[in-house]
C-alpha cells in the first residue's frame, strides 16, 4: 500500500505487529487464521484506565484478546495494568503521551509524544509498540512521514461503540454490536465503567455469533501495511 497523498488535509475520522520482546512470557497461543474464520478486533484507547484490571479479568476468563493504544502519561501512573496486558498477551500501540492533536502541532512535538510513549511502555513491558493511532484519529502527512521514521503504520477504526458519549451500559452493547462484523476494528475506551460492566455480556454475545476477538495485528496481518500507512484509509487519502 502506498502513502501517496494528494494533500496535506487533516482527516477526522468518526468511523503493527508488536514485536513479542517481554512479552514472551505470554502462554504460546494457536494462531487464529482470520481468513478462515470470523474475527473482529476490540480496541481500547486512552489507556491504562483506572478500571483496565477488571477488564483483564473478563478478557482473560473469555479466552479474548484486544489491542490497547496507551498513552505513555497512564502507563507512568499506572505500570502494573500495562505489565499485565503484555504479559497476558494483548497488543500495546501508541497513542501519544498527553493526547494532543497531530495536525496542530509541529514535528517536534509530534516526535516527543511518540518516542517518551514507546519509552515508558519498553521500560514498564519490555514490548516496544509496532502500531500508531493518532489523537483523535487525526493525522496529515506531516504525521504519516514521522510515524514513517518510528516504523509505525497508523491504525484507525471501522466503528466505535461511543461509550464516551453515551456512558450508559445498554447503549455501548448495542452500538459495538452494530459495529462488530468480520474484519472489524472497534474503538472503546477502558476509562469508561460502563464498557467494562458491558464487556462479560458484550464478549459473550460476539462469541455466540461465531466471532473469534483477536488483536489487531492477527486481524490485519494480510494486508502488508508498510511505515505510515494508515489502516483503514479514511475519504480523502490517496493510495
Amino acid at each position: 500500500m502506498s502513502r501517496h497523498f494528494a494533500s496535506l488535509l487533516a482527516i477526522a475520522v468518526v468511523a503493527v505487529t508488536l514485536t513479542p520482546g517481554a512479552a514472551s512470557a505470554a502462554p504460546k497461543e494457536k494462531e487464529v487464521d482470520c481468513t478462515q474464520v470470523k474475527c473482529v478486533a476490540l480496541t481500547f484507547d486512552d489507556g491504562p484506565g483506572k478500571y483496565a484490571g477488571e477488564l483483564l479479568d473478563t478478557l482473560k476468563k473469555h479466552n479474548a484478546k484486544a489491542t490497547f493504544f496507551l498513552e505513555g502519561q497512564y502507563v507512568k501512573s499506572r505500570p502494573a495494568f500495562a505489565k499485565r496486558m503484555a504479559v497476558e498477551g494483548h497488543e500495546l500501540g501508541n497513542h501519544s503521551y498527553s493526547h494532543p492533536n497531530f495536525t496542530t502541532i509541529g514535528p517536534a512535538a509530534i516526535r516527543s509524544e511518540i518516542q517518551k510513549t514507546q519509552d515508558i511502555v519498553k521500560q514498564v513491558t519490555g514490548v516496544e509498540p509496532k502500531l500508531l493511532r493518532p489523537p483523535y484519529g487525526m493525522a496529515d502527512l506531516q504525521v504519516s512521514d514521522i510515524a514513517a521514521e518510528f516504523g509505525m503504520p497508523m491504525i484507525l477504526w471501522t466503528g466505535g461503540s461511543r461509550d464516551w458519549e453515551s456512558k450508559n451500559e445498554e447503549a455501548i452493547k448495542k452500538q459495538t454490536l452494530a459495529v462488530a462484523k468480520q474484519g472489524s476494528i472497534v474503538l472503546m475506551h477502558d476509562w469508561v465503567k460502563q464498557t467494562v460492566d458491558s464487556m462479560p455480556s458484550l464478549i459473550k454475545t460476539l462469541q455466540n455469533k461465531g466471532y473469534h476477538l483477536v488483536t489487531v495485528s492477527e486481524l490485519i496481518k494480510d494486508q502488508k501495511l508498510e511505515p505510515g500507512d494508515i489502516f483503514p484509509v479514511p475519504e480523502g487519502w490517496e493510495k
